[in-house]
C-alpha cells in the first residue's frame, strides 16, 4: 500500500512539473509571408540565432503564421504581396508547420527556403528537404491538394482577427503583445516576460526594455500592407 501511494505522489509530482514547464514558457508568435526580404532576414539572420543558437527555444513556444499581406480577389483567388511564387511557397510552409512534429526541424526547413530567398534562389526550396533528410512526399502532397489551401486559409482567418491588426510583416507578437516597430528587440521581450527558473545566457546578456516603448530608429524595415509589388492572382485549382 505505501509503495502505490508512493507511485502516486510520484505521477503527480511529475504532472505538475511538466505542466509547470509548459506555463513558464513565453508565447512567441510570427505572422509573415514567405518571399518578404525583411522576413526572411529576421527568420534567418535573428530569430533562428536566438532560439537555436542562444538556446531560447527552451524557454518559448514559437507560432509561426504564414499569411502576411496576402489578399483575397475575386473567384477565390488570392494575390501575395510578392506575386504567385509567394503564394505558393506560403502553402509549403503551413504543410510543413502541420506536418513536422519537431519544433526544431520544422523552423529548419523554413529557415532553409527563406535564407535561398535572401540568395534569390527560392526556387529551390525542394533542395531543402533534401538537405535536412525530411521525406518530400507528405509536404509535396499536401501542398499540391486542398489540405495546403485549407491550411492557408486558417492562418488567413487567424491574421485577419488580430488586435491590433497587423500593419506590416514581419508582425511580432510576445505573449500576445505585439511588438510593432519594436520587434527586432525580440529577446529583450521574451526574456522580461519569462517567469520561469531556467537560467538563460542570453537573458543575462541583454537589457529588459519597457515593453511600452517602441524604438523607432532602430526599425530597420518591413513589408507593409497595401504595398504589393505584384497583382498576378494566384488561383485556387482544387
Amino acid at each position: 500500500m505505501a509503495s502505490c501511494h508512493k507511485i502516486l505522489v510520484l505521477i503527480f509530482l511529475l504532472a505538475i512539473s511538466k505542466s509547470h514547464g509548459v506555463e513558464d514558457k513565453v508565447k512567441v508568435s510570427l505572422y509573415y509571408e514567405s518571399l518578404c526580404p525583411f522576413c526572411a532576414n529576421f527568420i534567418v539572420n535573428q530569430l533562428g540565432k536566438a532560439l537555436f543558437q542562444w538556446n531560447l527555444i527552451s524557454i518559448v513556444d514559437l507560432k509561426m503564421v504564414p499569411w502576411g499581406n496576402t489578399q483575397f480577389a475575386p473567384n477565390n483567388a488570392w494575390i501575395c504581396q510578392h506575386g504567385p511564387d509567394e503564394c505558393m511557397i506560403d502553402i509549403v510552409e503551413a504543410c510543413a508547420i502541420d506536418l513536422l512534429p519537431q519544433p526544431g526541424l520544422r523552423f529548419k526547413l523554413i529557415e532553409c527556403i527563406e535564407n535561398l530567398d535572401l540568395q534569390g534562389r527560392h526556387g529551390d526550396w525542394k533542395s531543402c528537404m533534401s538537405s535536412l533528410k525530411i521525406d518530400p512526399k507528405p509536404i509535396t502532397d499536401c501542398y499540391q491538394t486542398r489540405k495546403g489551401f485549407d491550411l492557408e486559409l486558417k492562418f488567413a482567418d487567424e491574421t485577419k482577427k488580430l488586435n491590433p491588426p497587423h500593419r506590416f510583416v514581419p508582425w511580432v507578437l510576445v505573449n500576445n503583445h505585439p511588438l510593432q516597430e519594436d520587434y527586432q528587440n525580440f529577446v529583450a521581450y521574451i526574456c522580461k516576460a519569462y517567469k520561469g527558473g531556467n537560467k538563460i545566457q542570453a537573458c543575462v546578456q541583454h537589457d529588459v526594455v519597457d515593453a511600452n516603448s517602441f524604438k523607432e530608429a532602430n526599425f530597420s524595415g518591413a513589408c507593409f500592407r497595401g504595398e504589393n509589388k505584384h497583382n498576378i492572382p494566384f488561383t485556387n485549382i482544387f
